[in-house]
């Protein structure tokens, strides 16, 4: 008999968003967006629905969107006035991990 346990079909490198082919400046804004978002939450989880309408602005569907996920139709903007109104003080950090896309980009072009 088989042990149960399912082989895995693929194994994901660093950064799942490039393993799902997302280009390097495609995926440094989804995980961007997704770390301000992830702040958002643990912030807004403090929160009843009702006290997020006053605190955001926003009527309860889009609070109620907020607190299950659907953010792809948020953009970074509203998403950062969302993160100052609850008192959250954004922060990134901007550190070149990619240098071998910025390589090949310089050897395509050399070519």
């Amino acid at each position: 008999m088989a042990s149960g346990k399912a082989k895995p079909t693929h194994i994901t490198r660093e950064n799942v968003l490039d393993d799902l082919g997302f280009s390097p400046e495609t995926a440094t804004a989804l995980k961007f967006k997704a770390d301000l978002y992830q702040a958002i939450l643990k912030c807004a989880r403090r929160y009843s629905q009702k006290q997020l309408q006053v605190i955001l602005g926003e009527p309860q569907p889009r609070v109620s969107e907020l607190l299950n996920g659907k953010i792809a139709n948020k953009s970074v903007d509203k998403l950062l006035n969302y993160a100052g109104r609850l008192g959250i003080e954004a922060k990134a950090r901007f550190p070149q991990t990619h240098k071998a896309v910025i390589q090949r980009e310089l050897a395509s072009v050399a070519r």
